[in-house]
């Protein structure tokens, strides 16, 4: 038993550590650059769609947090985020490609910076964004939140994020869902109907994420 735990605390510590190690890792975005060629085939194609586990557009990513999209990559590479495709890819990097590819889309946008703040939502969704309390780690603007580890969600499509928000949800599949304590008690306050409303008003605030098309030959 004692070498069981003494085991089960080296993984939990093993894994700590590479989380730590991808987000102080200073990225080079023109290394990035020659990092993306898994990438492009989705997120550089304007309405590219996921079928997995339903159809949906697949997430701009050009302007995001560099360190949300370290994280995102690190978590789907421990399998914290579930997502057959996603894991492959991840699971090839390294940190310091992690660091690299990061940076590269944190800077591959030429979005206009998003207004201070958000409209007013109305009546319903005003009651479920107070419930949920986005606003106090996302920003004001959706775009800007408390720190780089939290993503842009304005203009993001809305159909992702209702997907995203629902994989919080989602418990004992081993092919998908997010493992995250904060998120996962958010989301379970909401029924679907209500984290689709969510995510549209989400997606109709001014952003700046960008989908930049990309060539696969290069």
């Amino acid at each position: 038993m004692k070498k069981l735990l003494t085991s089960a605390l080296l993984i939990a510590v093993s894994f700590v550590t590479g989380q730590v190690l991808a987000q102080e890792l200073q990225g080079d975005p023109k290394a990035g650059e020659k990092k993306i060629a898994m990438c492009i085939g989705c997120h550089g194609i304007k309405g590219y769609q996921a079928s997995f586990p339903e159809v949906y557009r697949v997430p701009m990513i050009s302007g995001q947090n560099a360190k949300y999209i370290g994280n995102a990559l690190t978590a789907y590479r421990a399998g914290d985020r579930r997502h057959p495709t996603m894991r492959g890819i991840a699971a090839s990097l390294t940190d310091q490609d992690i660091a690299d590819i990061s940076a590269y889309y944190a800077a591959h946008s030429q979005a206009a910076p998003a207004p201070e703040k958000a409209a007013e939502p109305a009546g319903k969704v005003a009651e479920l964004i107070t419930k949920g309390a986005c606003n106090s780690c996302h920003g004001a603007n959706y775009s800007k939140g408390i720190d780089g580890s939290y993503p842009k969600l304005a203009g993001q499509h809305a159909d992702y994020l209702y997907v995203a928000l629902k994989s919080y949800k989602t418990e004992n599949m081993a092919t998908w869902g997010r493992n995250n304590g904060i998120m996962g008690g958010i989301a379970k306050q909401f029924s679907n109907a209500e984290l689709k409303e969510l995510a549209k008003y989400m997606a109709s605030q001014p952003g700046e994420l960008q989908t930049v098309p990309q060539s696969r030959f290069r």
